[in-house]
């Protein structure tokens, strides 16, 4: 079986910090490079990855101003397409735009579904439903309008997230610093519990940080540590005594709540988008619907075993599973 992974081009593949939908691809690359699949992954210039690599874009948009999105994205897409009677199956982890070529080529196509940016771009889904197979992250993720071959858990490889039973004092917010994700929401569970915090990640709305984020930052209290890269994600992830996640938005997976497991370190969520599919209430961590709810989920979490959030983990959020799943999907779409 050739494969052809198409990967985003705004991060390098895999991320060098941010970079959830490159990561995703390239664990799906490395996986299926792991099973002896013959890979090419499609992505920036200075990707890695241990199958073979192209690239039209020499670097990620995301980290260039002067590279246009829309100009390289096209390029991008193109440049698999027209190679497309290479392989025996292209997985697009590039939205809805490669759609569009799908019923131009021979070769089949296999769509995950990361999420939908804006309810404008289901139309684009709908058109190709029929034609194409699309995977869900979660189930909660699912639009009701669109049909799903099923849904296929992110996995992660337990080498690379270290366990540890021992945890610190401090709590930990990881993820965009954007309203959806709640940071400021985090800083307010951790003030009323009486914890410290430890703020990581990108950036993604400087007027939001400046007004809710940065005026509480004291590097006591509230500390931000900046967009965390793996080794630092590692360091941050195991040593919490535990991720607080209040998101304000049905996030469709939430790649920092299964590192954080993986870590043994539980997880308090409010209870929105995929949280509850992810995380066993009581036993890996606590879902919560208010910041009173979640200060309280903190005062219990002697209660929870860190060996608990690492098997859970392995279950049903390793690469392994994920990669099985996915060359499952690839031969009912290849037979079809």
């Amino acid at each position: 079986m050739k494969v052809a992974i198409l990967s985003s081009i705004a991060w390098r593949t895999p991320p060098r910090k941010y970079g959830p939908w490159e990561q995703v691809a390239s664990s799906i690359a490395e996986g299926l490079v792991g099973k002896g699949i013959d890979v090419t992954l499609f992505a920036t210039g200075d990707s890695l990855t241990n199958g073979k690599l192209e690239s039209v874009c020499k670097a990620p948009y995301a980290e260039n101003a002067d590279l246009d999105p829309k100009v390289w994205e096209c390029l991008h897409i193109s440049h698999l397409m027209e190679k497309a009677d290479q392989y025996d199956i292209i997985h697009n982890n590039f939205d809805f735009l490669p759609l569009t070529y799908s019923r131009l080529i021979a070769t089949p196509m296999i769509t995950t579904i990361h999420g939908f940016s804006s309810p404008q771009i289901i139309p684009v889904y709908k058109k190709y439903n029929k034609s194409g197979a699309f995977i869900s992250i979660s189930n909660a993720d699912r639009h009701p309008e669109l049909e799903y071959l099923q849904t296929i858990y992110h996995g992660i490889d337990p080498d690379n997230f270290p366990f540890r039973e021992e945890k610190g004092n401090c709590l930990l917010y990881f993820g965009r610093i954007h309203p959806d994700k709640g940071a400021d929401a985090a800083i307010d569970i951790a003030r009323k519990a009486g914890y410290p915090l430890k703020i990581a990640g990108l950036i993604q709305d400087e007027d939001y940080f400046n007004t809710k984020i940065k005026p509480h930052i004291d590097n006591n209290r509230v500390t931000y540590v900046g967009n965390a890269d793996p080794a630092m994600r590692n360091e941050l992830l195991s040593h919490a005594k535990a991720l607080l996640h209040p998101i304000y938005f049905e996030e469709p997976f939430g790649l920092s709540v299964v590192e954080a497991m993986m870590c043994g370190t539980p997880v308090v969520a409010f209870a929105r988008g995929s949280m509850p599919e992810l995380i066993v209430d009581g036993s890996t961590g606590y879902l919560a619907n208010t910041i009173e709810e979640a200060v309280a989920a903190l005062a219990k979490l002697k209660h929870i075993d860190p060996r608990s959030c690492r098997e859970h983990a392995i279950r049903k959020f390793s690469m392994g599973r994920m990669i099985d799943e996915y060359i499952n999907a690839y031969t009912m779409v290849i037979q079809q």
